[in-house]
């Protein structure tokens, strides 16, 4: 285990490693996983990451989990960077790249998040998890909680996709519905958690879910033989993936397996009926304000006041990024271009395609530059509300 400390990314307070930590004890704000890096170096390269299981596992050095000690896994991770030239060529960006990870066990990116999270809830010996959830973080948790035989709470907004309500449920977690947005739901939690000593694990309230989000980045850099495109592209409600990309690039060049000061442009895509981060990112603000009436089809982007909102403007700012907003109807639009190009998005995932005609459309984007976009979940998550009317051929008839 080459796990150092953990240190608040606000005020720079050093916490102890192996045991039960949420928040900053000084200033209540998200701790961060460090790493021996040197050591790492020492007994790491790039050519012995070679003969690794193609799952995130394979980066073990650069992730919390204690030597020897077996991580609760449903083989996540190494997920495909795809070439699409026609949805390139449709969107207005030759060098377009889909790192998909609708493909991820439970059919999302929170799928790394619950891997490297469950596993230190048991390595810290924690048996009752919370959390609030707009949908498929739930989901992915009560899978990884019930291959671990963790008790999971979930609470949800009412109106959350229901193939994760059913998730839930199928896992065996206790799940609630709220009449509100996930901030309600995070209230509901805090309360248990005062109450009844549940330990939650809400986006970046506690420090080992980045770690898995962190090993997309890695992943790219590997994919891509160890360099950065130009720009990434994130879906960002809570923002603890773009979080983890950022910190991944970091310590990739701290290794030296990246070349140093080059960062990818890292692009924060919201909805325009919650875009606390973008309006953040337009006024200069380092954090964002509560966005009050949100609303979008994008589940996973309803998130009206991220807990870890100054780091991804920091993010954001360090790397010459920007943060954009997508409406609604062109979320919509842009997941049925994807489909006819052979990509069935989420809405999530589907804005951040639609960020790409969105930034050229600005000059702010190049059509030859290397672009990645995130699908952060399948498309198939998201079933349509209403069964489409589709012709019923008699068994002699011909279409």
């Amino acid at each position: 285990m080459f796990v150092t400390h953990l240190e608040c990314s606000a005020c720079s307070r050093s916490h102890p490693a192996g045991k039960p930590a949420n928040l900053c004890q000084s200033c209540g704000l998200p701790l961060l996983v460090r790493y021996d890096l040197e050591a790492v170096g020492r007994h790491l390269t790039p050519e012995g990451l070679a003969g690794r299981p193609a799952t995130m596992w394979r980066y073990a050095e650069l992730l919390p989990v204690p030597a020897g000690y077996p991580p609760v896994t449903l083989g996540e991770g190494m997920t495909p960077l795809v070439e699409l030239p026609g949805l390139g060529r449709a969107l207005g960006c030759r060098g377009l790249l889909v790192k998909d990870e609708g493909l991820c066990p439970t059919g999302s990116f929170k799928a790394r998040g619950a891997a490297t999270g469950v596993t230190m809830a048991k390595v810290l010996g924690i048996g009752h998890v919370a959390m609030p959830t707009a949908g498929n973080a739930g989901g992915a948790w009560a899978a990884y909680c019930a291959l671990a035989g963790l008790e999971l709470t979930v609470i949800m907004p009412e109106d959350a996709p229901v193939v994760n309500m059913h998730e839930c449920v199928a896992y065996g977690a206790h799940t609630y519905l709220v009449k509100g947005l996930i901030s309600d739901a995070g209230k509901i939690v805090a309360r248990g958690v005062a109450r009844r000593g549940w330990f939650e694990v809400s986006t970046v309230k506690e420090p080992y879910r980045v770690e898995g989000k962190k090993t997309m980045g890695l992943e790219i850099a590997e994919q891509l033989g160890w360099r950065v495109p130009s720009t990434i592209i994130y879906p960002t409600g809570g923002g603890e993936g773009l979080i983890g990309i950022w910190k991944a690039i970091q310590e990739l060049q701290a290794l030296g397996w990246l070349e140093k000061g080059r960062f990818p442009r890292l692009v924060a895509v919201q909805a325009e009926g919650c875009a606390p981060i973008v309006r953040a990112h337009r006024q200069g603000a380092p954090v964002s304000q509560f966005w009050t009436g949100a609303g979008t089809v994008a589940a996973g982007l309803r998130v009206p006041k991220a807990h870890g909102d100054f780091i991804v403007l920091q993010a954001i700012a360090e790397t010459e990024g920007t943060a954009v907003a997508i409406s609604d109807g062109e979320i919509e639009r842009v997941q049925a271009v994807a489909a006819k190009h052979g990509l069935y998005v989420g809405p999530e995932g589907a804005a951040g395609l639609a960020a790409v005609p969105a930034l050229r459309d600005r000059g702010w984007l190049d059509a030859g530059e290397e672009v990645v976009v995130l699908n952060t979940g399948s498309g198939l998550k998201y079933p349509a509300p209403v069964r489409p009317e589709l012709p019923v051929l008699e068994v002699d008839a011909e279409p």
